[in-house]
């Protein structure tokens, strides 16, 4: 079954992160992702870049209407993600908390909606 592991963090955090934090974010980050490319969980995954960059649409009345920065103002911003193949929801979970931002932001894990396509 696939899963989405969204990555919730405070952006500042990194903004304000000296640069060996940095350095040791990305190793950390690194040796994950080959951990889950070694076991053969891993489908894909990437960094976002920060809310400041983000446009939110939507359609009202048949209008189109954009907006600079996310949807909601929140104390944890999405910053990437990792789409995984894993038994069930416990695997899922398992795998979910060795990503390093569950250290310090959150992870949510998400099943993918599987259609059947003819």
């Amino acid at each position: 079954m696939k899963y989405l592991c969204l990555i919730y963090e405070d952006e500042k955090w990194w903004e304000k992160a000296t640069e060996a934090d940095m350095q040791k974010g990305m190793a950390d980050y690194n040796a994950f992702t080959q951990s889950i490319k070694q076991s053969g969980k891993y489908i894909g995954g990437e960094a976002l870049q920060p809310t400041k960059t983000a446009t939110s649409v939507r359609i009202r009345n048949g209008k189109l209407s954009t907006t600079d920065g996310p949807y909601v103002e929140t104390k944890e911003q999405l910053g990437g993600y990792y789409l995984i193949n894993a038994k069930d929801l416990n695997d899922a979970v398992q795998v979910a908390s060795r990503i390093p931002g569950a250290q310090h932001g959150t992870v949510e894990v998400r099943p993918i909606m599987e259609f059947n396509q003819p």
